[in-house]
């Protein structure tokens, strides 16, 4: 028998958190990646000129698989049943955490895609258009970051369920 204390499913719950952040960040990021991607290779061919310029969306798309890295992190940081009782609240506030980001993620990157997409086409035609766009994807990029600061809210309340 071991000397463990706490529950020993929590810790389940706290990885699949750490695994959602990352694996729903990174679709978001692949598909706006992608999607932005083939807009720009498209733009391209017309308007070869420009290309630099229109990779703004890719980059965008590229960051928020970086913030399901950082809650991943920090969330498996936080779990080590053997320094400190880890309990089932603390392993559902990690998986919420991790849920929060990766999920605002997923639907930021998607957000990207469509509109790097549509946007690096129609700056090609209409150069007026690049600063509405840039606009449009930071307000796209700022969903995930809210998605981030409530992951880093939620994990920061595990361990604060019981005084130990």
């Amino acid at each position: 028998m071991s000397a463990f204390s706490g529950d020993e499913t929590a810790p389940f719950f706290g990885f699949l958190g750490a695994a959602a952040a990352l694996v729903f960040s990174c679709m978001g990021a692949a598909y706006g990646t992608a999607k932005s991607g083939v807009g720009v290779a498209s733009m391209g061919v017309m308007r070869p000129e420009l290309v630099m310029k229109s990779i703004v969306p890719v980059v965008m798309a590229g960051v928020l698989g970086i913030y399901g890295l950082i809650i991943a992190v920090i969330i498996s940081t936080g779990i080590n049943p053997k320094a400190k009782p880890y309990y089932l609240f603390d392993g559902y506030a990690h998986l919420s955490s991790g849920l929060a980001c990766g999920l605002a993620g997923l639907s930021a990157g998607m957000a990207i895609g469509i509109v790097g997409d549509a946007g690096v086409r129609a700056n090609a035609q209409q150069p007026k258009l690049f600063v509405g766009m840039i606009l449009i994807l930071i307000f796209a990029e700022a969903l995930a970051l809210y998605g981030l600061i409530v992951g880093i809210i939620l994990s920061s309340r595990a361990g604060q369920s019981r005084a130990d």
